[in-house]
């Protein structure tokens, strides 16, 4: 990789880098897995007809190929061979053979954009030694697998594309996290035994790592070869990538891997997981829409931007997002969405005198910290919470270690869902505090500094397993992650205690109306009014405002006291005169406070409120209702159920250390001035 990049510096742009080399890696891998086919092939034809000549096997072993084989080339090409031949009929030599190969890998291909980009090496000039670094080299999956490929893709990625990748969100999960979602979903399948096929599902596949592993994970379980082929029949694969290159990457190895035939061709696909797909929609939405899986995993992008698609992604507002959507700025929660439509449903069996759940489905997905807590009360991710926790369906969320990830050093949070949990879970959440499970890794790649070996993973395993509240981990009630949001209004005190008074203008406009919501409001005002018409040269009258006069009545009573002339005006013709001057005003009020307080579920909400304000309460109301019904807000909170106060060193071990980096400061001086 890196020798192709030399080879590319100043023909093309770093970023152009994975264009150019990711695809001719694929290229050859699918070579690779080709030739060993054709070994294969022909061995048994040799076996079978010991007689035959060479050329008869080949071409035997050619039909053979495109009859028996899901992925195939009807050329005699490979890129040895068209090194081989006349240096100027290279470029007319690859696109022939690129061109015989089966339409699907002819689609990847083109999702690679590279017969376009072939161009642009040929007039660089470079095809010939870029095919040349990889001719001989083996990228078969007996030695790459499908995540090693995809750490391949990663680094391509993380050296070349570093900020885009980050602009889109994309962030490629190391393999030991994906152990571990993957463990952590407790896949019901025996190699040995099962006859049911099991369906695994990712919205967001990007090149596969994450189906791959959870089948890899299943087929070591396996101990003989009808075991083995056990889970490659029965175990299926779906998912859905939005990228074209990630895509490609994805469709190639599950096709090398035999996940993928002329059968099952739309098993992976490519599009938009989060809006449907119609004819009327700007790009393709959901092609796995209305089915139901029994597994699904994934690595969403983090904070990715839905706001594009806003109108497609409304089409779905009554069913899979009548929760709620959530801010356009950050789609995380509309895959877990996504994921929970497609969720099959727990039915009931009735086993002697009782009755048990069957069937369900179970979900893996890793987040960072935005779907836990943000939204308030009554907002749409809260709402989205509420949902999962209502109905039952979190189970377990893991506190990962931070510096995981090859370009983003955040904390991230794996999140099982389950409509079919055993009793001793229902209506329960684990917490487990995973954060110093890891290890420092022995050289840093970009942002990825620690890592899970086997026993961090085995030590996350068994917490789950247990289900026991320790040091690690808290059992908690869906309640615990409830609150009540509460508008107060109470009345503030000064430094005595005492109920403050406070004056300050009256800023909108002055009339019956305004000064008696006021009134409602505060009770007693005093009310200093400015008056300016023709003949008034703003006069100042104070007048109490008790609820017994409307402020027109009381204003004018004062006013009269001065203005005769005002006397005799009628009440309409009061209004009208008053409606043609200049007022402003300054009232004179009691000092209330309006807050919002968040309240634990649990709590009395009076007694609560008496003890944190202190102070006289006017009234308080719920702050999110539907019709008379409170709403209640939920977040989780997983660093503040394991913070542990530490307290700071006393000020003598302060000033001592302070007095210690003096004095090295002084030494460091000292020698400078030596020398």
């Amino acid at each position: 990789m890196w020798k192709g990049a030399k080879k590319l510096r100043g023909k093309f742009k770093a970023y152009e880098y994975q264009a150019v080399i990711l695809p001719m890696i694929m290229i050859r891998r699918i070579e690779c897995m080709l030739i060993q086919r054709r070994d294969e092939i022909e061995a048994d034809l040799k076996k079978a007809f010991p007689n035959i000549s060479k050329e008869e096997i080949q071409k035997k072993s050619k039909a053979r190929e495109i009859l028996t084989v899901s992925f195939f080339n009807k050329s005699d090409w490979t890129l040895s061979k068209i090194l081989k031949e006349d240096v100027t009929q290279i470029e007319t030599h690859f696109r022939e053979y690129l061109k015989e190969f089966s339409p699907i890998i002819n689609e990847i291909i083109d999702e690679f954009n590279y017969r376009e980009t072939i161009s642009k090496i040929v007039k660089a000039n470079r095809l010939f030694s870029i095919m040349q670094l990889v001719e001989k080299e083996d990228f078969s999956t007996q030695r790459l697998s499908n995540i090693e490929m995809g750490y391949v893709y990663e680094e391509l990625l993380q050296r070349f594309t570093q900020d885009d990748a980050k602009d889109t969100g994309e962030h490629f999960t190391p393999r030991e996290i994906i152990r571990i979602m993957v463990e952590l979903m407790e896949i019901d399948f025996n190699p040995k035994s099962s006859q049911r096929s099991i369906s695994i599902y990712d919205p967001a596949c990007g090149t596969g790592g994450m189906l791959s592993t959870a089948k890899e994970h299943l087929m070591d379980k396996a101990k003989t070869k009808e075991e083995q082929e056990n889970v490659q029949t029965l175990v299926q694969l779906f998912g859905q990538e939005y990228l074209g290159q990630n895509y490609a990457v994805c469709k190639t190895d599950l096709l090398l891997r035999g996940d993928l035939d002329g059968t099952n061709n739309n098993n992976i696909t490519k599009g938009n997981s989060l809006i449907p797909d119609l004819p009327s929609s700007k790009e393709p939405g959901d092609k796995h829409y209305s089915r139901k899986f029994d597994y699904m995993i994934s690595n969403p992008p983090f904070g990715v931007d839905w706001s594009e698609y806003a109108t497609d992604v409304e089409k779905f507002a009554t069913t899979r997002y009548k929760t709620g959507t959530p801010p356009s700025n950050d789609g995380a929660l509309l895959f877990l969405l996504t994921m929970i439509e497609k969720m099959k449903p727990a039915t009931i069996s009735p086993v002697g005198k009782s009755e048990e759940k069957i069937g369900g489905s179970k979900i893996s997905i890793l987040f960072n910290g935005s779907p836990l807590s943000n939204g308030d009360c009554g907002g749409s991710e809260s709402e989205i919470r509420r949902y999962i926790l209502e109905n039952d369906l979190l189970d377990c969320i893991v506190m990962l270690p931070d510096q995981m990830f090859y370009q983003t050093g955040i904390y991230t949070y794996i999140w099982i869902l389950s409509n079919n949990k055993p009793k001793h879970k229902e209506n329960k959440v684990l917490i487990i505090n995973a954060r110093q499970q890891f290890e420092k890794e022995p050289k840093s790649f970009g942002n990825k500094r620690n890592r899970i070996t086997e026993s961090h993973r085995n030590w996350i395993i068994k917490q789950y397993d247990n289900w026991k509240t320790n040091d690690s981990c808290k059992v908690f009630k869906k309640e615990d992650f409830s609150y009540h949001k509460v508008k107060v209004l109470f009345w503030q005190t000064d430094e005595n205690e005492k109920p403050m008074w406070i004056t300050e203008p009256f800023t909108v406009q002055l009339n019956n109306g305004n000064v008696k919501k006021k009134y409602d409001l505060y009770g007693n005002l005093e009310m200093a009014v400015t008056v300016t018409d023709d003949t008034i040269i703003s006069q100042t009258v104070n007048i109490k405002i008790d609820g017994k006069d409307s402020f027109e009545t009381a204003l004018r009573k004062e006013l009269v006291k001065s203005q005769n002339r005002l006397k005799d005006l009628a009440s309409k013709e009061f209004t009208a005169w008053l409606k043609g001057c200049n007022l402003s005003a300054t009232y004179h009020h009691r000092h209330y406070i309006d807050d919002a307080e968040y309240i634990p579920f649990e709590e009395k909400i009076e007694p609560f409120l008496k003890r944190e304000i202190d102070k006289p309460i006017i009234r308080w109301e719920y702050a999110a209702k539907q019709g008379d019904k409170e709403i209640l807000g939920y977040e989780i909170l997983p660093n503040k159920y394991f913070f542990t106060y530490t307290p700071p060193p006393s000020s003598d071990i302060l000033l001592q250390q302070f007095w210690e980096l003096e004095k090295e400061a002084e030494q460091i001086l000292t020698t400078i001035k030596s020398v």
